[in-house]
């Protein structure tokens, strides 16, 4: 196959960044914007020796799962929603054969053992307007006018759109403002290129159980000149509550800066998953789809089975979401995670919660769990197990080697796996299946709708010997 070749290829598959995936004379081929059973003329771009990447030229016959008129008429050029031109039913589809196939090629479980053990996807009802966070990147279009928007895929060219299907319809309102504000003041947006201009990026946190509104500006400095007009608007949305900016005078692709000033209002919002409750900050994490993650975390308390006498450990607990679902049905819940301020928030969110049976260490959990495993046991003789039910939710790489080694040497009941990459989980789910332990049950959950990522929780237990 060479650069520039035409070809007809039908499309069989999903890649990792939503591009479809078919094979043309058995040479396989990726193409953006593709969806699995559309039939296509396409061009190739980049031929490697086995595969290569190919335009998509035109459609021959469309797949009975395309939407004919997408929710968003940005879906193709935007970098936000790789599959939202593919029905809803088909991507949840996709997104647990996913799962099932990492489970089964990478972590080693036979496929009739998967059929057992998996349960289906848990997708949403109504999969738009689920977003109660979102970062709006500033720039320049090529008429040199202020835009906000999405980058397109692989690029920081901004696709303008201040009415993003997947997020809530106030983030409309405070993008107008912000752009009407710039003008009227002559504030340029942040260029990339030159390191000149003062906004960068705009952060928008909306609490799906308070109706609160938080607004954080990222800027190219400490000062936005005649702000209080800004915040005078601001303030007028119904549901306001805090009003920040973040410092960020790097010439980097790093979003936020290291800290945050508030302008107006409080340091933070307020919402709740279930019946706790979270103080959120500008840098805290929090899962992104709140009608999903009520979903998720039930699935993780149903998984852990707790009665109340329980020892548990959270690995990468964030500002204590999980930490907290678990401490209301357990006897002990210990948190472990690496950011600083994160660590603060979960202190924080136990306080007003009024939860006192959780304790949060801030560290690298492939550190701090060894080093309390190693003084544990030089102070109890007896072989105890410090932790009855292990869960972790690590970043997309997965976890440690040293700490999933950690893990099977304390020899909990029960770990409770959170994945937002089924490959790296599967890898680590073999290799502690490797140390005594099975997969009792698995169950993805669709967090981000229209995109081709997706959560995964499972459950292993010690294998009796």
């Amino acid at each position: 196959m060479q650069k520039n070749d035409l070809i007809t290829v039908v499309i069989e598959d999903i890649g990792a960044n939503g591009e479809g995936i078919g094979k043309a004379d058995g040479y396989t081929v990726f193409i953006k914007d593709a969806v699995i059973g559309d039939v296509i003329e396409a061009k190739i771009m980049k031929a490697k020796k086995n595969y290569g990447y190919a335009k998509l030229i035109k459609i021959i016959t469309p797949s009975e799962y395309r939407i004919k008129n997408p929710v968003c008429p940005l879906a193709r050029k935007c970098g936000g929603c790789q599959i939202q031109e593919m029905e809803y039913g088909r991507q949840l589809q996709f997104k647990e054969e996913k799962v099932r196939g990492n489970l089964m090629r990478i972590g080693g479980i036979p496929k009739e053992d998967l059929e057992e053990i998996m349960d289906p996807i848990i997708g949403m009802e109504h999969p738009f307007a689920y977003r109660n966070k979102a970062q709006f990147p500033f720039g320049s279009d090529k008429e040199g006018r202020t835009v906000t928007g999405f980058y397109a895929g692989r690029t920081h060219d901004i696709i303008a759109n201040t009415d993003c299907a997947l997020g809530v319809p106030v983030n409309k309102d405070i993008l107008e403002i912000v752009l009407g504000f710039m003008k009227e003041n002559h504030i340029r947006p942040y260029d990339e290129k030159t390191g000149s201009g003062l906004i960068r990026h705009v952060l928008i946190r909306y609490g799906f159980a308070t109706k609160e509104i938080m607004v954080c500006i990222v800027a190219n400095g400490r000062k936005i000149p005649n702000v209080s007009r800004l915040l005078q608007k601001l303030r007028e949305l119904k549901g306001m509550t805090s009003i920040t900016i973040s410092p960020n005078t790097s010439r980097t692709n790093v979003i936020m800066g290291d800290s945050y000033e508030v302008l107006w209002g409080t340091p933070f919002i307020t919402d709740y998953i279930g019946d706790v409750k979270y103080q959120i900050s500008p840098l805290s994490f929090y899962q992104v789809n709140p009608v999903q993650t009520e979903k998720l975390y039930g699935l993780v308390l149903d998984y852990a089975g707790l009665h109340g006498e329980e020892t548990v450990w959270d690995l990468y607990c964030g500002i204590g979401t999980i930490s907290l679902f678990l401490a209301k049905q357990a006897k002990q819940v210990y948190g472990v995670e690496i950011v600083p301020q994160a660590v603060e928030d979960a202190r924080s969110n136990a306080r007003i919660n009024g939860i006192t049976n959780a304790k949060f260490f801030e560290g690298k959990a492939e550190e701090v769990l060894p080093d309390y495993y190693r003084e544990y046991n030089e102070k109890n003789e007896e072989k105890r197990t410090c932790a009855d039910v292990v869960v972790v939710d690590p970043p997309r790489k997965g976890c440690d080697e040293v700490l999933l080694r950690t893990i099977a040497e304390m020899g909990p009941e029960k770990i409770v796996y959170v994945s937002c990459d089924s490959a790296t989980l599967a890898r680590d789910v073999k290799y502690l299946c490797g140390e005594g332990y099975e997969v009792k049950r698995a169950r993805a959950v669709d967090q981000f709708p229209h995109s081709v990522h997706v959560e995964t929780v499972v459950l292993m237990s010690r294998v009796e010997k």
